[in-house]
Parts: C-alpha cells; sequence; structure tokens
C-alpha cells in the first residue's frame, strides 16, 4: 500500500511546523509588493520584492524576524492563506486549502528545490529590489498569476 502523501491526508490547521514550513515552494510570489483597489478589493501584483529577499536564492534573508523588521510582511498561516486574493494561484497553501494537487515543480513532488526556479515559476530574474523599483504603480505586472 501507497501511503499518500502529508498534504494530500492533512488540513492546513493540522499539519506540524516542519509540513507547515515544507509547502512552501520558495517561488517568493509572497514577496512581492501588492497594490490594492480601495473600491473593488482587487489585488494587483508589482514585480518590485521585499527588502529582505535574496533575489538569487528567493529566500528570506531574515526569516525569523521579517514581520518585526517589516511591519506589513504578511506570516502565512491557516488563517492568512484563507484571503486567497493575494496569494498566487500556484501558491501550495492556496491549492492544499482548495483541494487541489500541487505542481509538477513542486520540490514535494519533485525532490529538487530547483525546479521551480527551472519551471518559471519563481521571481528570480524577474523582480526588482525596493531600491531599484520608484513608483510601485508603475511596476504592475501579470505573470505572478
Amino acid at each position: 500500500m501507497v501511503e499518500r502523501p502529508f498534504w494530500e491526508i492533512k488540513s492546513l490547521k493540522e499539519m506540524t511546523r516542519n509540513e507547515w514550513e515544507s509547502l512552501c515552494d520558495g517561488c517568493a510570489r509572497c514577496c512581492l509588493h501588492k497594490l490594492e483597489d480601495e473600491d473593488t478589493d482587487e489585488v494587483f501584483y508589482t514585480d518590485v520584492a521585499c527588502r529582505l529577499l535574496d533575489m538569487d536564492e528567493c529566500k528570506c534573508t531574515r526569516y525569523k524576524e521579517r514581520n518585526r523588521l517589516v511591519p506589513d510582511c504578511v506570516v502565512m498561516s491557516p488563517e492568512t492563506v484563507r484571503r486567497d486574493d493575494w496569494l498566487p494561484s500556484t501558491c501550495a497553501y492556496r491549492l492544499v486549502r482548495e483541494g487541489k494537487d500541487l505542481y509538477w515543480w513542486h520540490p514535494l513532488v519533485s525532490g529538487d528545490p530547483q525546479t521551480v526556479h527551472e519551471a518559471g515559476i519563481s521571481v528570480a530574474g524577474r523582480a526588482v529590489t525596493e531600491r531599484e523599483a520608484g513608483q510601485l504603480e508603475h511596476r504592475l505586472v501579470a505573470w505572478p498569476e
């Protein structure tokens, strides 16, 4: 009998800390600045990355203290992923919440953390730093979705 992977049998709330953390595919799309239309609540992505993001590795350089250093950083939790309009449709947290399969390039499926980059899903080579960006309104992009 083949055992099903934890993300297929557990809810987000049932996962251990290690399981939860391993769901992150390393795309860093959640680290992009987003703008929200106040009238429609529609979320727009920019190609501007948080100042704490290592642009090559797509990892937070100060992960454990990110919320203190960047107060509007959204710490992923079962509660914060309920509002999915800010998460890309490829996000594993969103996919699991919606009962969908992870993509082939997700490291938990492929066994290789590089496949998210090889598949062109991550922000590596596609984002700019806050220092380079200028006005966010001029940096809107569609590719995160």
